[in-house]
């Protein structure tokens, strides 16, 4: 029985100094994301030093995702462009958990549990930034862990993902507390946040972040050979976000890349406004709900 205490305590040990250099090295290459190359109000784009980054970074991946998200003044215009039916999104309820400072947030461990219209649910541990490289080799043996590089104009970054799905009743028994948070998740994925989570946090004790009401469509353009996604984020303090997206291949991100960037064009929509991901926009509403809810005084761990 010690040995096998022992062991067990020596694989979490490995997994977490795996971990920390997963996200040291990681936090290295999103450093570089921030350095945007931008004139004269045009689009931004990668330097060559980022384009350098990516094409690492990709050969280590399962699929890459282009993404732009539209300002709040355009939107209207671009579904119009896209030539989206409004009647095609799926209402979707995302939350979010985390502790009270986001302390999960700030390791770059998003936990999300997302309820869809028609009787299921998925669930999600994702750990960003990572370099593939540092990604343990069991781990990809799983169908349910995907690595991807998600690009927006003048910005990329690596995340890992272990996904999962549970009937949408049981996710609303969570998020009403009626059920522990443990219950959604594989033993696999729980054993992914246990080798990534900070010391001493358990999944049982987090709060519940949300729910951040979604609609999302897929939809074929006409002029477009790629199917893309477009989904609109509303926020519980009335902001929202339009995100517009397509995947493709490690081998062909680039060449998507540029026919994206062609498509958005020709329709009309901008590439240069400032880009803003969905959950960081969630983060940031929810760490200022917090502050509010304790007076306007910012715990120090989350300054």
């Amino acid at each position: 029985m010690a040995t096998k205490t022992i062991a067990k305590r020596t694989t979490r040990a490995t997994r977490a100094t795996k971990a920390t250099r997963a996200r040291a090295n990681g936090a290295k290459k999103v450093a570089k994301v921030r350095k945007v190359t931008k004139a004269n109000g045009a689009a931004p784009t990668l330097s060559p030093e980022q384009v350098s980054e990516v094409l690492e970074l990709i050969k280590g991946v399962n699929s890459v995702e282009l993404k732009l998200s539209v300002p709040m003044v355009s939107h209207q215009a671009t579904i119009r462009a896209i030539g989206l039916d409004p009647v095609e999104a799926q209402p979707r309820q995302a939350f979010f958990f985390d502790t009270p400072d986001l302390a999960l947030s700030r390791a770059g461990l998003v936990i999300r549990v997302r309820r869809t219209q028609g009787g299921t649910a998925d669930t999600v541990i994702k750990l960003r930034p990572v370099d593939p490289a540092t990604i343990d080799e069991e781990l990809r043996k799983s169908a349910s862990f995907k690595v991807e590089v998600d690009v927006m104009p003048g910005g990329f970054v690596c995340s890992a993902s272990f996904k999962g799905v549970c009937p949408t009743k049981q996710a609303r028994d969570v998020t009403t507390g009626a059920a522990p948070l443990s219950s959604l998740f594989s033993k696999e994925q729980r054993a992914f946040f246990e080798a990534h989570a900070p010391a001493n946090i358990s999944l049982d004790k987090l709060s519940v972040l949300g729910p951040t009401f979604v609609l999302k469509a897929k939809h074929q353009p006409t002029d477009f050979d790629r199917r893309i996604v477009v989904e609109m984020w509303l926020y519980p303090d009335g902001s929202r976000i339009l995100e517009v997206s397509t995947k493709g291949l490690p081998a062909e991100a680039f060449q998507v890349g540029a026919m994206f960037r062609a498509y958005l064009a020709r329709i009309g929509v901008s590439l240069a406004a400032p880009q803003q991901t969905k959950t960081k926009a969630a983060m940031d509403f929810y760490k200022a709900k917090v502050k509010s809810d304790l007076g306007g005084v910012v715990p120090a761990t989350m300054q």
